[in-house]
C-alpha cells in the first residue's frame, strides 16, 4: 500500500459511515483520484476499495490537501495524517497534510459553485436539474449523527448528501426524488454529482451518483424525535390512555399515512409498475424463509417463534391473487420522515446502502414500506423501556401506544388512496415479519441490549 492508503486503512474504519466495522481490513486501494481543486489547499474525490474477508467495498473520500504542518485548529478533528503525494502534473513527491475535506467550507464551496454552473468536461460531472437555480458563495456545515453518508448544509438553504458507500449506477435517492420533484411530500432536488465507476462484473464504466443537492428544510422536526417525545409524555402518566395523554401522536401518524400513500401513488405514475405472478410471490416467500433460517442459526432466541414466522411466509406463498408492485422507499421508518410547518416530508429514498443499486431498484409492494413504518412505531414505543426502573409498569402503555399509532397510520394510508392494510393482512404480515427477522440479526450483531425489542414484537404479533 502507498502511504496514503496506509493512512486510509487506519482512518476509514473509525468513521461512522464505514460499513465493515469489527472486521479486519485486508487491503486498501485508491482506485480513482479525481482532482477537483489542484494545488494547495487542494481537493480530490477518491474512490477507495477496502478489502475485508475476501470482499471489496468501494467508498468515496473527499480528500483535502494542505502544506505539511499548516492544518489549522478548526480542521484538526478531520485530519487523516501526513504523507508523500505526487505534485499535481508531475512525478515529484511532496509531503502534504491530508484530511476529510467535507469539513472544509473553503473547499466545499466549490462543489456548490460547480453545481450552479452545471459543469461539464470533468471526469466528475456536476449536473443541475432543468429549471433549478442554485445560489453560490454559501458556507457549508457538516451535519452530525448520520450513519451511512455525510451531509453538508449550505447556509440553511441547501443540503448536499455525499454518498460514502458507492455502487455502480444512479442512486435510488436521486432517481426517486427527481421523479417526485413536484411533490409537496419531498424536499425539492436541485442537482447531483456523478462519475463513472467500473462495473465489478463487466468492467464497463457506469455513471454513478456521488452526491445530490436538495432543499434544506429549516423548520423540519425528525419523526423519530416527535414520536419519542409522545412516548415520554405517556410514560409520565401511564395510567392515562394514549389517546388522552398529552402529546398524543395518533393524529400525526394518520397524516403521515396519507402522505405516504400520496408518494406511492406519484411513484406509480412516474415510474414502471408491474404485477407479481403467484410463482414470483412463491420465490419471494422462499427468500423470506431463507433469511429466517439464517437468523435462527445465528440468534437462538428467535427459534421459539420460527414456526409462526414460517407459517406466515407459507401463507404469503399460497396467495393466488397477483400482487401489484412498483418503486418504493425501501427503508421506511420514523427516522426517514420529518414534520414541517406544512406537513410531513419523506427523505432518504436511497434504500439499504449495503445492497447493490440494482437490487434496490427492484419493484416491490408498497405494503413493504407500510410494514417498515409499523415496525418503527413498535421501536419508538419500546426502546425507552430498556433499563427503565418502571419497565414492567410501562410495558402495557407502550404496547397500547404502538397499537394506537399503527392503526392510525394504516387508516391514514387507506384514506390517502393506498392499499388498505386491513384488507391485505397476509401480505402485510409477511413483510412485517421479514423486517422483524432482519432487526433481530441487526440487533444481535450491533446492539444486543436492543434485541428484545424485535423479539417482543414478534411475540406480540404471533399472539
Amino acid at each position: 500500500m502507498t502511504q496514503l492508503e496506509e493512512l486510509l486503512a487506519t482512518w476509514m474504519p473509525q468513521q461512522r459511515w464505514f460499513a465493515g466495522k469489527g472486521l479486519p481490513v485486508d487491503a486498501v486501494t485508491v482506485e480513482e483520484q479525481h482532482h477537483l481543486i489542484p494545488g494547495v489547499p487542494g481537493l480530490r474525490a477518491l474512490v477507495v476499495a477496502v478489502g475485508q474477508g475476501g470482499v471489496a467495498d468501494r467508498y468515496q473520500v473527499l480528500l483535502g490537501l494542505r502544506r505539511a504542518g499548516t492544518l489549522g485548529a478548526e480542521l484538526r478533528h478531520a485530519s487523516i495524517g501526513s504523507c508523500e503525494l505526487p505534485l499535481d502534473g508531475s512525478e515529484r513527491m511532496v509531503v502534504r497534510d491530508v484530511y476529510d475535506a467535507a469539513h472544509d467550507p473553503e473547499l466545499t464551496g466549490l462543489l456548490l459553485q460547480r453545481l450552479a454552473e452545471d459543469g461539464t468536461g470533468y471526469a466528475v460531472r456536476f449536473r443541475r436539474l432543468p429549471g433549478a437555480v442554485i445560489r453560490r458563495g454559501l458556507r457549508s456545515l457538516v451535519l452530525t449523527g448520520e450513519q451511512s453518508n455525510t451531509s453538508l448544509v449550505y447556509d440553511e438553504e441547501y443540503i448536499l448528501k455525499v454518498f460514502r458507500r458507492l455502487w455502480p449506477g444512479h442512486n435510488p435517492d436521486l432517481e426517486l426524488t427527481a421523479a417526485l420533484a413536484d411533490s409537496p411530500f419531498v424536499a425539492r432536488p436541485f442537482g447531483w454529482i456523478e462519475a463513472d465507476l467500473g462495473d465489478p462484473h463487466s468492467g464497463e464504466p457506469v455513471p454513478t451518483t456521488l452526491a445530490m443537492l436538495q432543499e434544506y428544510l429549516r423548520s423540519a422536526t425528525d419523526g423519530w424525535v416527535l414520536a419519542a417525545t409522545s412516548v415520554r409524555d405517556l410514560y409520565a402518566s401511564p395510567e392515562t390512555p394514549p389517546g388522552e395523554a398529552g402529546g398524543d401522536f395518533a393524529g400525526e401518524a394518520e397524516r403521515l399515512g396519507s402522505a405516504t400513500a400520496a408518494v406511492h401513488r406519484d411513484l406509480a405514475r412516474a415510474l414502471p409498475t408491474d404485477v407479481l405472478s403467484p410463482s414470483a410471490m412463491t420465490a419471494m416467500a422462499g427468500a423470506m424463509a431463507a433469511r429466517l433460517h439464517r437468523a435462527v442459526r445465528q440468534v437462538a432466541e428467535l427459534a421459539p417463534y420460527a414456526s409462526v414466522l414460517r407459517a406466515a411466509f407459507d401463507a404469503f406463498a399460497r396467495l393466488d391473487a397477483p400482487l401489484p408492485v412498483q418503486r418504493v422507499h425501501g427503508d421506511y421508518h420514523l427516522g426517514q420522515v420529518v414534520r414541517t410547518d406544512v406537513g410531513w416530508v419523506l427523505l432518504d429514498f436511497e434504500g439499504e446502502p449495503a445492497v447493490p443499486v440494482a437490487e434496490r431498484q427492484r419493484l416491490s409492494s408498497p405494503l413493504r414500506d407500510v410494514a417498515g413504518m409499523l415496525r418503527s412505531f413498535d421501536y419508538a414505543a419500546r426502546y425507552q423501556l430498556i433499563g427503565h426502573p418502571r419497565e414492567r409498569e410501562l410495558a402495557g402503555p407502550a404496547r397500547a401506544w404502538a397499537q394506537r399509532n399503527r392503526e392510525a397510520f394504516s387508516v391514514g394510508y387507506a384514506y390517502g388512496g393506498g392499499i388498505d392494510p386491513e384488507k391485505h393482512q397476509t401480505v402485510l404480515r409477511a413483510f412485517e415479519y421479514d423486517k422483524a427477522v432482519y432487526e433481530v440479526m441487526y440487533e444481535a450483531r450491533h446492539r444486543p441490549s436492543w434485541l428484545r425489542i424485535p423479539l417482543d414484537s414478534i411475540a406480540a404479533l404471533a399472539g
